[in-house]
């Protein structure tokens, strides 16, 4: 009797153990899997960050050629003050609704800077400036780095999100306060390719 109440303890001991264990290392895999969303997101934010840095020195220098819209100037600069309003701390990505308002913002960030360089079109002086050429070139370099580091974050996003559903780390995620990530999404009308219309 003694003998198979010692096995029993033994295996509930055992069972406990490697239960145990089990749990540390889908914690410590989850604990990786988060950092890297966080690093990927880091990355986002200097992408954006670099973008907005840039908009003085552009917003300056089409100053400077003189008799540019006012009003487009206007646009690029209140754009950048409402996307460097909206931040988002590590906790917030996982409401989809927070990540859908800062993409939002840079969104209307980009809109307004996109039309100040087809404006620059019809300045010639403008554009001839080598300050506004190494501008441009370093926005369009810019903006390739934010695409970039969207597409990562969203691949960590994935990594993460499949890694606390799967078995046995869903058993251990929500204990351990492992939450779903949100992803960036492609905006409405994003489908539809633009209308390019040359001047006859």
């Amino acid at each position: 009797m003694r003998s198979t109440r010692g096995i029993g303890l033994l295996i509930v001991l055992v069972l406990l153990l490697f239960g145990g264990c089990m749990g540390c290392g889908t914690y410590n895999s989850l604990v990786g899997e988060e950092e890297a969303v966080n690093e990927a997101w880091g990355n986002v934010e200097t992408a954006y960050q670099r973008r907005s840095d840039l908009i003085p020195n552009l917003v300056s220098t089409v100053q400077a050629a003189g008799d540019f819209e006012q009003e487009t100037l206007s646009q690029v600069t209140a754009a950048r003050a409402r996307a460097t309003g909206v931040t988002l701390q590590a906790d917030d990505l996982q409401d989809a609704e927070r990540l859908m308002e800062f993409q939002a913002a840079q969104s209307q960030l980009g809109g307004a800077l996109g039309r100040l360089l087809v404006v620059s079109e019809n300045y010639p002086q403008l554009r001839a400036t080598e300050a506004f050429r190494d501008l441009q070139a370093q926005l369009e370099g810019t903006e390739n780095r934010i695409n970039t580091a969207r597409t990562r974050y969203n691949a960590a996003v994935r990594q993460y999100n499949t890694a606390i559903r799967r078995m046995p780390a869903a058993l251990f995620a929500g204990m351990f306060g492992h939450a779903p990530r949100a992803a960036f999404e492609a905006e409405k009308g994003a489908d539809a390719a633009p209308e390019v219309n040359f001047p006859s």
